[in-house]
């Protein structure tokens, strides 16, 4: 299981925890948020799979970034000890594989977003790469 921890300041202690960090293309995104420290007001989170790609070297590095998805996971405020469980199918998407630096030229990337929305509508958010592959060629 992958685990990434997420302290904003002394406010808030977040862990993510999911299942695995390398998914084929029709898997299931397994998780748990759990809240550790609750110390501001949060109006609402986000879970959302960014693709980014880079095409080109040096000076001539173009980068195009893509949501794929964003849903709401939570809406209200969480108190100390809660965990909202989360599920994502990714066959509903249209998704390729991971690639990375093909001959320095050309990536492909997944990342995680997750994002908390407070009540002044500050947005905090934590990225984490994912890896995606494809399981039959057919």
């Amino acid at each position: 299981s992958s685990r990434v921890l997420w302290t904003l300041a002394v406010t808030q202690f977040i862990e993510f925890e999911y299942d695995k960090s390398k998914y084929h293309l029709k898997d299931v995104i397994l998780g748990k948020i759990f809240f550790l420290l609750v110390r501001i007001k949060i109006k609402h989170m986000e879970l959302a799979i960014i693709k980014r790609e880079s095409t080109g070297s040096g000076a001539n590095l173009y980068n195009e970034s893509e949501t794929v998805t964003k849903f709401e996971i939570m809406d209200g405020a969480p108190i100390k000890g809660e965990s909202v469980p989360v599920r994502l199918f990714l066959g509903a998407y249209k998704l390729s594989p991971t690639f990375k630096n093909i001959n320095n030229k050309f990536s492909v990337r997944y990342y995680l977003n997750l994002v908390l929305v407070d009540e002044e509508d500050r947005r905090y958010f934590k990225q984490q790469e994912i890896v995606m592959w494809r399981k039959d060629l057919a």
